[in-house]
């Protein structure tokens, strides 16, 4: 493809060379630079792609775009100087792979909680309705249901634009996607046609990136902003700032709500350790998931098919048949008269919803044990509070280690501790092995109590000092519960 026509929509500050030089790929990472590459230069949180022009130049690329342009230029590169290289590499992927996004029914979920698992049933429902689909989430990326490994919630543009391409030449109709707040801010989504977004919530997460609650919440409500007018906006109005998410936003705006008056409503009507029954539009369904949070997203999900085009009735069919998302208040059981349950909740409001769902549904006098830890070089203002809410909501709670990355695990299991009381103290234990504390926890359960192993879900490993080390929740559980007689 020409340079030229890659550049399209890119406010271009100044150029030097060839403007009609083919270029034969996009890339964002020096490493992967081939000969006939058009190299973006990002600055990124932990390094700057300026740095690595030189390395790019050498492995072939025929043209660079900065913000800074090099005191020395090779001859024969073109270079390109835009006053922003994040959006202008979303926009220079999106025209290299043909606009992908321009070729399909796109619908992005934010928020805080609750992404995970409405673009996952989105995908599912339509699926189930005989469409192709595709879909970009934190758990995987799918593509016409073959599976693709996902590295973050919002893959990088490059990235999110060759597979889209591929979703394109598969045949897939509807693509869902999670919209991370990290990918707003960094610009990832920039070139993308949405035909829809939702917002879900906002609560306390990634101050760590974000400094600020303020900054986070414009962060979310850029994505809403770049709606363009054919598009829907769909907002939880039980969520304090879902008006603000919508102004001055040029799509059709919607609301959905479990608690007030709103263009799509749903009510729990019943609901147990086998699932739930709601009403949603005044028709009644069972399905197999559990907790009031959970209503909100079948609701989001429903409303968002409606929206979509997708008829009514066929909708409420294929929800009452869908499960629970990997990871999401999934159920473990073993040999034991005991309840394992492993959730992703990772936040202070994830952690309060999951808690109280399992005190609602749990019978007679079982109890309630938590596992739970703090990822590290993450948030750490939360991690007090969320151990606060364990030890409110839980007859024993294990602190531990989650994935402590570059931090000492003791060090965060600390900082966790001091959101604990003196009178909670007696039912509160630090057991720094993840595995070890699962082990702890079944070994103190009795006929008819819950295990809640929180914080990591679908994960399949450990990440401690940079390394990945396989972990897996729900296999740790299974093999203590089945141990235990």
């Amino acid at each position: 493809m020409k340079l030229e026509e890659i550049l399209k929509g890119i406010e271009v500050s100044e150029y030097e060379g060839d403007m009609s030089v083919t270029v034969t790929d996009v890339t964002i990472d020096s490493r992967s630079v081939v000969p006939g590459s058009l190299f973006v230069a990002l600055k990124g949180t932990k390094t700057d792609g300026h740095r690595f022009i030189d390395a790019a130049v050498s492995s072939g690329a025929v043209a660079i775009i900065c913000s800074e342009m090099p005191t020395v230029r090779q001859k024969g590169v073109t270079w390109i100087r835009v006053p922003d290289t994040a959006p202008a590499a979303g926009i220079a992927s999106s025209n290299f792979f043909g606009n992908p996004s321009h070729h399909i029914t796109l619908t992005g979920v934010t928020g805080t909680n609750g992404k995970t698992t409405i673009a996952t049933l989105l995908y599912r429902l339509f699926s189930g309705l005989g469409y192709k689909c595709g879909l970009f989430s934190t758990v995987c990326n799918y593509i016409s249901g073959k599976e693709y490994p996902a590295t973050h919630t919002t893959p990088d543009p490059v990235q999110l634009n060759r597979l889209m391409a591929e979703m394109v030449r598969e045949g897939c109709s509807h693509v869902f996607m999670e919209v991370s707040s990290h990918a707003v801010d960094q610009k990832r989504i920039s070139g993308l046609k949405y035909a829809g977004g939702i917002f879900t919530n906002l609560t306390h997460d990634h101050l760590d990136y974000h400094k600020t609650f303020d900054n986070y919440l414009k962060a979310k409500k850029a994505f809403f902003d770049s709606l363009q007018a054919d598009a829907f906006a769909l907002v939880n109005t039980d969520d304090k700032n879902a008006g603000v998410m919508v102004q001055n936003c040029r799509a059709r705006k919607y609301t959905y709500s479990t608690r007030g008056m709103a263009d799509f409503r749903a009510v729990l009507i019943e609901q147990s350790m086998e699932g739930m029954g709601i009403r949603i539009d005044g028709e009644e369904l069972w399905t197999r998931f559990i907790g009031e949070f959970n209503v909100s997203n079948l609701l989001a999900v429903y409303a968002s098919a409606v929206l979509l085009g997708a008829e009514r009735k066929e909708v409420l069919r294929v929800l009452s048949g869908l499960g629970p998302v990997p990871g999401r208040l999934e159920v473990v059981r073993g040999n034991a008269p005991v309840t394992g349950i492993v959730d992703y909740a990772h936040t202070p409001d994830a952690l309060v919803n999951v808690i109280e769902t399992i005190n609602k549904v749990r019978r007679g006098s079982g109890k309630l044990i938590t596992v739970v830890g703090a990822g590290g070089d993450r948030d750490r203002t939360k991690r007090p509070i969320m151990a606060s809410i364990c030890a409110r909501g839980s007859d024993r709670v294990i602190l531990t280690s989650d994935n402590p990355r570059s931090e000492d695990p003791d060090s965060i299991i600390d900082e966790m501790e001091a959101g604990i009381t003196p009178d909670q103290r007696p039912k509160v234990l630090r057991i720094t092995d993840r595995r070890e504390a699962i082990k702890a926890a079944v070994m103190m359960a009795s006929n008819g109590d819950v295990i809640l192993v929180a914080g990591k879900g679908h994960e399949t490993y450990q990440e401690i000092k940079g390394i990945r080390h396989h972990f897996d929740d729900r296999e740790e559980l299974a093999k203590a519960l089945m141990g235990k007689m």
